[in-house]
């Protein structure tokens, strides 16, 4: 796990530094640190980090006052970029509300055989997922078939609602159908398995994805309900790959003002870390949070929740860090 040479987030220099600093101090062992960004293999990058609706969150005035100071950083909707440098070929991992701003990262530093992207593969149907797709439509991009990979459910949304079934109409998109435990095989040796999680499906299913190279796995699951609720146990499937990103919505109970947070469950990240408590180190180290809401406060480098997740030897996601394929 590197950090890119470039800012998503417009840093003043000592603040990058601090996330170059930060980056550092949690990589496992047997990963080197690096600001080269690889032109001869594949890797996948981290374009954003916060949950649905990103930080800041619309209405929340205070959290703005944070980022005009300088407090506070802006982070953008939870995403991943996989690139092929030699296959001139790269593919997006969620459509989120920041799909432009997004976009202009990844052409800084790739680009795609069919622009703007190779492929988009798609999570679930809610917000912060797959909205991003409106950027591509007639009032837009106006895209040219755009590969969108989706699940059955998830392709008949789109196929069936308005306004995502004009970009399906006027060939903005064309939906490449994904079925749960079956490989996608893509170029450079590359392939992405989705499978099936339980969460919150009411317009589609939801999935989890295993990023394959011949030489990493790298599991995504950005959300899901509580882990007990899988009929997999999420420690077998640390052991088993090389690095995880999963869901951090919340830190804690009670973290909402006023909303029942049983209705919308997810894994606590105080849990997941009590449940991980056992784990080898080699193990945690493979653990990297991802998908926090606004409220939760490991998206703040100055807490000291951000510190305790740390110092327990798990990571968590920063915009710019990559994976060598």
């Amino acid at each position: 796990m590197k950090k890119a040479p470039y800012s998503t987030l417009n840093l003043e220099p000592l603040v990058a530094l601090f996330l170059f600093l930060i980056t550092c101090s949690c990589q496992p062992e047997n990963q080197s640190v690096s600001t080269d960004i690889p032109n001869d293999k594949p890797y996948l990058m981290v374009l954003g980090v916060a949950q649905d609706a990103g930080y800041p969150q619309a209405g929340e005035r205070s959290e703005f006052e944070s980022i005009a100071s300088g407090r506070r950083i802006k982070q953008h909707t939870v995403s991943l970029l996989l690139v092929d440098p030699l296959g001139k070929k790269r593919y997006l991992f969620e459509a989120t509300p920041d799909f432009r701003e997004q976009l202009e990262i990844a052409d800084k530093q790739s680009v795609a055989t069919k622009y703007p992207y190779d492929g988009i593969f798609l999570t679930h149907a809610h917000m912060g997922h797959y909205v991003g797709l409106m950027h591509l439509g007639f009032e837009a991009m106006g895209a040219k078939e755009t590969l969108v990979y989706a699940m059955p459910r998830m392709k008949d949304y789109l196929e069936t609602n308005g306004p995502w079934s004009q970009l399906v109409d006027f060939n903005n998109i064309v939906i490449q159908p994904m079925q749960d435990s079956t490989v996608v095989q893509l170029p450079a040796g590359l392939s992405v398995l989705p499978f099936t999680v339980p969460h919150r499906d009411e317009f589609s299913e939801t999935v989890g994805f295993q990023i394959m190279s011949d030489n990493l796995k790298i599991v995504f699951i950005p959300d899901i309900d509580k882990w007990e609720e899988w009929d997999v146990d999420i420690r077998e499937v640390i052991k088993q790959n090389d690095y995880v990103l999963i869901d951090a919505s919340f830190f804690a109970d009670g973290e909402l003002r006023g909303r029942d947070m049983s209705i919308i469950p997810h894994p606590f990240t105080s849990e997941s870390m009590a449940l991980f408590e056992n784990l080898p180190a080699t193990d945690k180290a493979k653990v990297v949070f991802i998908h926090s809401n606004h409220t939760n406060p490991i998206l703040d480098l100055n807490s000291k929740e951000y510190q305790e997740v740390l110092k327990a030897g798990f990571n968590i996601a920063i915009e710019g860090i990559y994976f060598e394929l």
